[in-house]
C-alpha cells in the first residue's frame, strides 16, 4: 500500500441498528477501491468485515473490523462495528479511535434504535457525522418518510446533501444538490429546489459573511457551500444526509468522496492531551515535531495463524516496524517485529504508521486493549477506554475433565481479547461467574473458547448467594464421646444462640465459670463453632448475624483434647441453629432503570411483580426517566434480557448489592425445594 501522510487520512466508523447494512456499505466500498473483484454477501459469509466463523454463522458482526481503503490520493480507514446491543463493547473501541462517524439508516426502516444510542455515543465523543441513507432500492424504501425519521430522532442539523431518483426496484441513482447543472429528472424538479433550498440556508448559517451573503439574495458558489459544508460538518452544525443502496453500488463511490473532500483528517481534529505518568501534568499530542510517540492500543485478538494480534492507533510520533516500544502501563520494553495496515482478516506488511494511522502488530507480551505504547525515555499515558459494564452473567462449567485444567486460561484469555466481558468467582457459590452485555454476547465468547482454545464450557444460571440467620434463641449441649482401646474423646459444651442485627456477621463469646470448660479449649470450641457457619441447617447456605456464647460444659482429665471440644462445638452450633427458628435470607439489590417515558408504566408493573420495591423516579429532561428500586437478586438473574425486550431495546440498568433480607416465608420452602432439585440434577 502506498505512503500517505496524517493530512491524506480519514478514520470513520460506521453506526446504526444491526441489519441497516454497514458491512455491505463497507463492502461496497472496497469494491468501489478496486480492493475486492467481487462484492461479499453476509448470506454467504463472503464479506471482507465478518470473517470469524460466529460472524458468519450467525450472518451478523460481533466485532470490530478495520478495513484500510485508499481513495483519491487518501486513506479512508473504516470502521466496521457491530450493530447488536451485546457487543456495544466493540462499539465503544471504534468510536475510541475515529474522526469521524458515518450513521447507516435504512430506507425501508428509517431511524431505529440502535441508530438512536450510538448516534448518543458518538455525541458524547463529539465525532463529526454524515448519513447515508441506504437500501433505497428495497421494498417500502421511502427517503421523505426517512428524511422525516432523521429529522425528528436527531434535529434539523440534518441535511439532505443528495436527492434519490427512483424508489425500490426504479431507483437509478442521485442528484447532487450542491451543483446546479440541468440533470435533474423533471419530475423531482420541484422537490431538489425545496431540498437545495434547504441546504443553503443551512450552509450559510455556518459562516458570517455566507449568512450576510445569503440575507442579501446573492446566490452562493459551489466552491463556498462545499467550504461552508466542510466548516459546518466540523463544527457539528450540520450532518449531512446521503443517499444510495450499497448492494447495486448506487450512492457508494459519491459517500467516499464525500468523507475525503467532507471529514477531517487526524491533524483536523482536536489535539489529544496525553498524560505524563511522573506527574508532569499533560502533553499535546500529533504529527509536529516534538510531539512524543504514543499509541493507544484499541483491541487484541487471539488470531489462530498469527498468535496475538494488537490493533492499534498512533496518535503521537511514527510506529515502525523492527523497532522497540515501550509498554508504559506495563513499564515492559517489547520488539515489534512487522506492522500490519488490515482490511478484515488480510494483514499487508508495511514499514510504518504516521500520526493518525490505523494498524496492527503481532506477538506483544505484555500488551493489552487500553495500553499505551511510547518511548521508555519520554513515556505518556493516552486516555483509556471505558467499556459497558455487564448486567448479564451466567456460571460456567466444564463439560468433561479434560477442559478443567484448560478452562481457567481460556476465560482469561476470551475476557482479555474482549474486556466488556468479565470474570469473578463467587465466594459464597465458589462458581466462576462471566458476565456479558447479554445471552448472545456469552454464547459467542464460548463459541470462541472451543474453537480458538479448544476449551468446551457450559453456561448455566447463577446460584444466589443465600445466606442463613435464626430469628429466635436457644440453649443447646452437645457431648462428643467416643470410647477406644486406648485414650477415648470427650468434650462437652453449653452454647446460648442469639440473633444479630443484620450484617453484624457472627460473634463469639463465652460465660464459663469455675474452669467447667479449661481455658485452652475454648479457642477450640469457637473454632469448631465458626466451621459450622459454613453450611446452614436449611438448605446448606453459610450462616450469619448470630451470637454464640459458651456458658457451661465439662471435660475429662484425660480423655478431652482441643479436637474433641472442636467438634463439639461445630455439633452444638449445628443444633443450636436448629433450634433457633433458622430462615433463608437473599441478597437484595439496588437497581437504576433508565428507561423512555413511554415505557416506565411497564417497567414498574414489572419490578412489583418481582417483589421489588420502587424507591423513586427521576425525570431526565430527555424523553427518560431513572427508576430506583430494591429487587431480589433472584428476581434479576434474567433482567437483561427482560428489559430489552420490555423497552424494545432502549431500556438499560445497573444493580449493585445492597443488603440481605429474609426470604417470605410462603417462598421459602419453594426456594428450598428448587435449590435441593437443582443440586440433585447436578449430582
Amino acid at each position: 500500500m502506498a505512503n500517505f501522510s496524517t493530512d491524506q487520512l480519514r478514520n470513520i466508523v460506521l453506526l446504526s441498528h444491526s441489519g441497516a447494512g454497514k458491512t455491505i456499505v463497507a463492502e461496497a466500498m472496497l469494491s468501489a477501491a478496486g480492493l475486492t473483484t467481487r462484492m461479499g454477501r453476509t448470506e454467504d459469509g463472503t464479506t471482507a468485515s465478518d470473517f470469524e466463523p460466529e460472524e458468519t454463522r450467525r450472518e451478523t458482526s460481533v466485532q470490530t473490523s478495520i478495513l484500510a481503503t485508499p481513495w483519491k490520493d487518501h486513506k479512508i480507514n473504516l470502521i466496521d462495528t457491530p450493530g447488536y446491543a451485546d457487543y456495544r463493547g466493540e462499539v465503544v473501541s471504534g468510536i475510541r479511535i475515529a474522526d469521524g462517524a458515518v450513521m447507516i439508516v435504512a430506507g425501508p426502516a428509517g431511524v431505529e434504535v440502535g441508530t438512536q444510542q450510538m448516534w448518543q455515543m458518538a455525541d458524547r465523543r463529539g465525532l463529526p457525522r454524515l448519513i447515508f441513507v441506504n437500501k433505497m432500492d428495497r421494498e417500502n424504501a421511502d427517503f421523505a418518510r426517512s428524511m422525516a425519521s432523521i429529522v425528528d430522532s436527531f434535529g434539523r442539523r440534518c441535511v439532505p446533501v443528495q436527492y434519490p431518483i427512483g424508489s425500490e426496484s426504479s431507483f437509478t441513482g442521485v442528484v447532487d444538490l450542491l451543483r446546479s447543472d440541468g440533470s435533474v429528472p423533471d419530475d423531482l424538479k420541484a422537490q431538489v429546489d425545496e431540498a437545495r433550498g434547504r441546504l443553503v440556508e443551512a450552509v450559510a448559517e455556518t459562516n458570517d459573511d455566507l449568512t450576510m451573503k445569503y440575507l442579501e439574495g446573492e446566490e452562493l458558489t459551489p466552491q463556498e457551500l462545499r467550504q461552508g459544508l466542510k466548516e459546518g460538518i466540523a463544527a457539528g452544525q450540520i450532518v449531512p444526509v446521503l443517499v444510495g443502496a450499497a448492494t447495486r453500488g448506487i450512492g457508494v463511490e459519491e459517500l467516499m468522496s464525500a468523507l475525503v473532500d467532507g471529514m477531517p483528517s487526524p491533524a483536523q481534529v482536536p489535539a489529544v492531551e496525553a498524560t505524563v505518568p511522573s506527574g508532569g501534568g499533560t502533553v499535546t499530542l500529533g504529527s509536529k515535531a516534538g510531539s512524543p510517540p504514543a499509541s493507544l492500543v484499541f483491541k487484541t485478538s487471539a488470531d489462530p495463524f498469527v498468535g496475538k494480534l494488537s490493533y492499534l492507533r498512533v496518535y503521537g510520533g511514527v510506529f515502525k516496524s523492527d523497532t522497540h516500544v515501550w509498554n508504559v502501563a506495563k513499564n515492559e520494553d517489547e520488539r515489534v517485529g512487522q506492522v500490519f495496515v488490515v482490511r478484515g482478516k488480510t494483514q499487508e506488511a508495511v514499514g510504518e504508521l504516521v500520526t493518525g494511522d490505523i494498524g496492527a502488530v503481532a506477538k506483544l507480551a505484555s500488551v493489552l486493549t487500553g495500553h499505551t505504547l511510547g518511548d521508555k525515555d519520554n513515556p505518556v499515558v493516552l486516555p483509556g477506554l471505558e467499556f459497558p459494564a455487564p448486567n448479564f452473567f451466567k456460571a460456567v462449567y466444564p463439560t468433561s475433565k479434560a477442559d478443567v485444567e484448560k478452562m481457567t486460561s481460556a476465560l482469561a484469555r476470551i475476557v482479555e481479547e474482549d474486556p466488556s466481558l468479565t470474570l469473578s468467582r463467587e465466594p459464597n457459590t465458589l462458581e466462576i461467574i462471566l458476565g456479558g452485555l447479554g445471552d448472545t454476547h456469552l454464547d459467542v465468547a464460548v463459541e470462541k473458547m472451543k474453537r480458538k482454545f479448544g476449551v468446551e464450557i457450559r453456561l448455566d444460571t447463577p446460584k444466589v448467594p443465600y445466606k442463613e440467620t435464626i430469628r429466635g434463641s436457644a440453649r443447646v449441649e452437645y457431648r462428643h464421646k467416643k470410647q477406644t482401646g486406648g485414650h477415648g474423646q470427650f468434650g462437652h459444651v453449653w452454647l446460648e444462640l442469639t440473633p444479630l442485627p443484620r450484617g453484624s456477621g457472627f460473634e463469639f463469646a463465652h460465660k464459663v465459670v469455675g474452669g467447667s470448660v479449661p481455658k485452652e479449649y475454648i479457642p477450640s470450641v469457637e473454632k469448631g463453632a465458626t466451621k459450622a457457619l459454613a453450611e446452614g441447617v436449611v438448605a446448606g447456605y453459610p450462616v450469619v448475624d448470630l451470637k454464640a456464647v459458651l456458658v457451661d460444659g465439662s471435660f475429662h482429665p484425660v480423655d478431652s483434647s482441643g479436637i474433641c471440644f472442636e467438634i463439639a462445638g461445630a455439633h452444638a452450633l449445628s443444633k443450636g441453629i436448629t433450634a433457633a427458628d433458622p430462615t433463608l435470607l437473599e441478597p437484595v439489590m439496588l437497581a437504576e432503570i433508565t428507561v423512555p417515558d413511554a415505557f416506565t408504566g411497564d417497567v414498574i408493573g414489572d419490578l412489583n411483580s418481582k417483589r421489588g420495591r420502587i424507591l423513586g423516579m427521576a425525570p431526565q429532561g430527555d424523553g427518560t426517566t431513572i427508576v430506583e428500586a430494591e429487587v431480589p437478586q433472584a428476581e434479576m438473574l434474567m433482567y437483561a434480557t427482560e428489559l430489552r425486550s420490555q423497552t424494545q431495546g432502549r431500556g438499560s440498568f445497573t444493580m449493585t448489592f445492597d443488603r440481605l433480607e429474609e426470604v417470605p416465608q410462603h417462598l421459602a420452602q419453594r426456594v428450598v425445594g428448587e435449590i435441593k432439585e437443582r443440586e440433585e440434577v447436578r449430582v
